[in-house]
């Protein structure tokens, strides 16, 4: 599971070393994907393995299905990390995240995030209060 927020920095090859404690559910490799938020969703490539059978049920005939599946598998890179933890983030995908030096890596359960590290101070400055003040179910069945 990855938790937490970390705080590396992308050198100028435009590689991130992983957060320790997120390397090893991450050694036999990841996948790279644009994530919604302007964000780089980082996948162990098992789970995303998985994730990509299930998004294969859904029906091709769907515009909605066709743009989602392009946008997703389009931008997508699969990594291994070398020795030290790092990955590179394609030039792409640091674009589309706007990345430069500063970065932020957040757990989100069975992913983590990349963010800049503007951007993600930004969302989640709007989002806190949100979550304080939640009252209501919000994830149906779970709470």
């Amino acid at each position: 599971m990855f938790l937490g927020t970390h705080a590396p920095r992308l050198d100028d090859k435009g590689r991130l070393v992983l957060p320790a404690k997120f390397r090893e559910q991450l050694a036999a490799g990841l996948v790279l994907t644009k994530g919604q938020d302007r964000s780089i969703v980082v996948w162990p490539a098992a789970e995303f393995a998985a994730y990509s059978e299930r998004l294969n049920e859904a029906s091709r005939s769907d515009a909605r299905v066709r743009a989602y599946l392009r946008v997703l598998f389009s931008g997508a890179s699969d990594e291994i990390p070398d020795r030290q933890g790092r990955i590179t983030v394609p030039p792409a995908l640091r674009e589309y995240a706007g990345l430069d030096r500063d970065v932020i890596v957040v757990g989100n359960g069975s992913t983590a995030e990349i963010w800049d590290e503007q951007t993600w101070q930004s969302y989640l400055g709007r989002q806190e209060q949100d979550f304080s003040e939640i009252d209501e179910e919000v994830i149906p069945g779970v709470m």
